[in-house]
């Protein structure tokens, strides 16, 4: 009886499918950024930057929109205004300047930063997405904090995707003092530090207790500015409102400038909740902050949509990575739709009462920056008008 030929067959490629990742790009997996024309990593940054500030132009000569006479600024806000005063002078274009340029590097670091953590297309998606939102040119043209506080959110993610990555005492300086800044600019933007933990305890437990270190010793000379230990009033947080189910359901009109943008945003957000680290990092971002302003809202009345401002990079982002997964005539189809819905915002001016409204409201409020020390206006009280 005569053997039969033995067959050797060819191994099959693995069909194992990652549960963890639905859309089977592979747990974790760095992009390659060898593979990226330079021309593109370039790009993903200097186009959002130019793009917004092209967007602040449009509007430069737009009257100041209409603000509360007491700013919410935070120290470092107020210290950076006061100079910036004694330098070019109290008129509008001057002192916007400031607000201008703090959205314009965070729609920069926008872009770098997902250009990093994905690719260049995710990157340059991103920062135009942010740059493209009606509430980032907004409070560019406003003598407010919010611009600051963004930029320093952006900027200290950016520092710590950097420190968990490579950690270096370098890295987690320039990460605390990021903190620091955010802290300063606006102290409820301190609760970014909830997002970057839950990131950090998920993905990166090793750095843990420097990363607790480091934001600890960034968060406190906010905390001490704001009365938080006891024996001193403070600075005032924010000025919020009582948390009601029309405050909350006007939030994405506040947050993204129109209603229509923010569902088209957390629908596409959606699309990007694989739970690996890099949408990770974004998806804490966006959700937590949110949250916890929440639960202390709860307690007290402190909720105000602009507060959550620092999470529209995250929000941008996370749109962006949905976009990057499609062919590139849907994805301008989407970018299109996005320019269109929040074109009537970008294009609105404040309705004024009269010539003076918004010069007079800049006064006041330039009035309070360059106030000496000693002599802060209370909370809540208006400077006397001339003449009484």
């Amino acid at each position: 009886m005569k053997d039969a030929d033995t067959i050797v067959l060819p191994r099959l490629a693995s069909t194992e499918v990652d549960v963890e990742d639905p859309w089977g790009e592979g747990h974790d997996v760095a992009p390659q950024p060898a593979t990226d024309p330079v021309r593109w990593r370039v790009a993903a940054w200097l186009v959002p930057a130019l793009l917004t500030v092209a967007l602040c132009l449009v509007r430069a000569g737009a009257p100041a929109p209409p603000t509360d006479d007491t700013p919410a600024w935070g120290f470092a806000g107020s210290a950076l205004m006061r100079w910036w005063v004694e330098v070019l002078g109290t008129s509008g274009p001057a002192v916007r300047v400031v607000s201008m340029a703090a959205v314009t590097a965070a729609a920069a670091l926008v872009g770098l930063l997902a250009a990093r953590l994905f690719t260049p297309r995710v990157g340059l998606l991103a920062g135009v997405i942010f740059a493209l939102l009606p509430t980032s040119t907004r409070y560019a043209q406003e003598v407010q904090p919010y611009a600051l506080t963004v930029f320093a959110a952006v900027l200290a993610t950016f520092l710590l995707v950097l420190a968990v990555d490579r950690p270096t005492f370098g890295r987690f300086a320039g990460y605390g003092a990021a903190v620091l800044l955010l802290g300063l600019s606006h102290g409820l933007a301190l609760l970014l530090l909830a997002g970057h933990g839950w990131t950090v305890f998920a993905f990166r437990r090793g750095v843990a207790g420097r990363w607790s270190a480091v934001a600890l010793l960034g968060a406190l000379p906010a905390a001490a500015a704001l009365g938080l230990f006891g024996g001193g009033t403070g600075a005032p947080i924010a000025r919020g409102a009582r948390l009601t189910p029309d405050v909350l359901a006007a939030t994405p009109r506040e947050l993204f400038g129109v209603t229509a943008l923010g569902i088209m945003l957390l629908g596409l957000a959606l699309f990007s909740l694989p739970l690996r680290r890099s949408a990770a990092v974004y998806t804490a971002w966006a959700v937590v902050p949110p949250l916890a302003l929440l639960l202390v809202a709860q307690a007290t009345p402190i909720w105000g949509s602009e507060v959550l401002l620092f999470t529209l990079p995250a929000w941008a982002t996370l749109g962006a990575v949905a976009l990057a997964r499609v062919r590139a005539r849907w994805c301008a189809v989407a970018l299109v739709a996005i320019a269109v819905l929040g074109a009537p915002a970008q294009l609105a001016r404040p309705a004024l009462e009269g010539p003076e409204r918004a010069t007079g409201n800049l006064a006041r409020i330039i009035q309070l920056w360059t106030r000496p020390a000693g002599g802060e206006t209370p909370h809540g009280a208006r400077p006397a008008p001339a003449g009484e």
